[in-house]
């Protein structure tokens, strides 16, 4: 598969009809969305032929926790042994999936990417794009893949932590909906509001209406209007950011994940909180 621009991070329907017709692509279906637990059943009841389900909360997330988040970071040992059981191996092409338009997916594509896999691809569109294509879908269990061999380290996609985040000199993006930002609501955390000195930057204006990422250009020109030096992005748990870094891998610039986010930030009464815009 070409390796350059966008689909160094994104790959069409189209591009993996045609790549699935070779070898060596393994498919990861990444179904989760917050608040609904039946992933393994929405597979079940239809997922791109080949593909194997990944559990978020316990295959790409460690347990959670006050002092570190809603989805803190996997141990890379444990990250491993989830990949082989997955089928990975050395050398493979992964592209993941999900049906949210990779809000879900690009947490599987950044971890992966982080621990060390060059070739990781978002599926852009997500299942409807497949369909809507005329994708193939296959209901029920896969057979069990064989077991890869794949071998990760972590390190590889740069991370910040709390303290790095509270001094931080560049550009901070909040990821969250804007009326979670400005503080109007807090369904979920203990505390309403936002990192002082984070700008709104909602992960859903990485889409176009079609819910497939908007062009190079595009999304060059919206994360331009965010001002200029490094960039870090957070959203409530680690999750939707890494979408956002996602995106701002397309428009070709590099930035870092604060894994804990709003969920562990704000659980720290010791951490500032500011409101509005």
């Amino acid at each position: 598969m070409r390796s350059s621009g966008v689909s160094a991070v994104l790959i069409s329907a189209a591009e993996l009809r045609e790549a699935l017709a070779g070898s060596g692509i393994r498919l990861l279906d990444i179904r989760w969305a917050l608040g609904d637990p039946d992933g393994p059943q929405h597979y079940l009841d239809g997922h791109i032929p080949g593909a194997v389900f990944v559990d978020l909360e316990t295959e790409l997330a460690a347990v959670p926790s006050p002092a570190r988040g809603r989805h803190p970071l996997p141990d890379v040992v444990q990250l491993e042994k989830c990949a082989r059981s997955w089928g990975l191996g050395a050398g493979d092409t992964v592209v993941v999936y999900d049906a949210t338009c990779g809000m879900a997916a690009a947490r599987a594509w950044w971890l992966l990417r982080w621990a060390g896999i060059d070739d990781v691809r978002i599926l852009d569109g997500g299942l409807p794009a497949w369909t809507a294509t005329g994708g193939a879908i296959a209901t029920g269990p896969e057979p069990d893949p064989e077991p890869g061999d794949v071998t990760l380290s972590s390190g590889r996609l740069p991370v910040v932590e709390a303290d790095a985040v509270a001094r931080w000199r560049g550009v901070l993006l909040d990821a969250r909906a804007g009326e979670r930002y400005r503080g109007e609501i807090e369904p979920i955390d203990p505390r309403a509001g936002h990192i002082p000195g984070a700008v709104s930057a909602p992960t859903a204006e990485n889409l176009d209406a079609d819910g497939r990422f908007r062009a190079v250009d595009d999304l060059r020109e919206r994360f331009a209007e965010f001002g200029s030096g490094p960039i870090a992005v957070y959203c409530g748990s680690g999750v939707t950011a890494a979408h956002q870094v996602a995106a701002l891998a397309v428009a070709g610039v590099e930035a870092a994940l604060y894994p804990g986010s709003w969920s562990q930030w704000s659980n720290d009464p010791k951490r500032p909180v500011a409101t509005g815009v």
